[in-house]
């Protein structure tokens, strides 16, 4: 087990030997996709499993999805934060979307070399989409004055999870003064207080429930 698997497991520690395998083998994955095309910058290279596995994960520290859960990853890049969120969740469907095709060409290998059936990737602009989906994830692709309108008519109206279906979005800096642009209930949730590496003290999950279900 190399050492960003450890870290992992220390946080999550009821991973299966399956899960430990596939988080173990993402490093190498990247790392040679990295040397291919430039999919993550390559001094974050250097603390993947921390600024991108983990920093993933902060949203199942928030969410524990539900099996058949149907969530959308909207700017996904190389496979963030779905990948390592499809790996913690088995029995949910992760449709990943970019409108780039090499970081799709990515997220597709990456899926296939690891097995996991759950991983849906496709190139294509978030507004084109017609599916609904329980939540919608991201990794602050842009200002949510701008995200919000993509995933308008994409939020299902049953709910099954513990929380109302809506948006999860990973984010940096100052969360409320970008919210009060758009003037939408949300709560932050700090990653600091779940993850103690350094990395995380400006690092949240903004959980936004979708009212308008129409």
């Amino acid at each position: 087990m190399n050492p960003g698997t450890a870290l992992i497991l220390s946080y999550f520690p009821d991973l299966s030997e399956t899960q430990l395998a596939q988080f173990d083998r993402l490093e190498e994955l990247y790392t040679d996709w990295n040397s291919k095309i430039n999919v993550i910058s390559r001094k974050d290279m250097d603390q993947f499993y921390i600024h991108h596995v983990l920093h993933s994960l902060g949203i199942a520290k928030v969410m524990k999805f539900q099996p058949g859960t149907k969530v959308l990853d909207i700017g996904t890049g190389g496979g963030f934060p779905g990948i390592p969120l499809a790996i913690l969740f088995p029995d949910t469907h992760f449709h990943m979307v970019d409108s780039i095709g090499k970081k799709i060409t990515v997220v597709k290998d990456v899926a296939k070399q690891l097995k996991l059936a759950n991983v849906e990737a496709q190139q294509a602009r978030a507004e084109e989409l017609v599916r609904k989906y329980d939540f919608v994830i991201s990794r602050a692709v842009t200002r949510m004055i701008n995200f919000y309108p993509w995933v308008k008519g994409k939020i299902k109206k049953e709910d099954f999870n513990e929380f109302q279906n809506g948006i999860l979005y990973l984010k940096g800096g100052d969360v409320d003064e970008e919210m009060e642009e758009l003037d939408k209930s949300y709560i932050t949730y700090h990653l600091s207080d779940y993850f103690k590496e350094d990395f995380f003290e400006t690092k949240k999950v903004v959980y936004m429930p979708w009212e308008d279900k129409r």
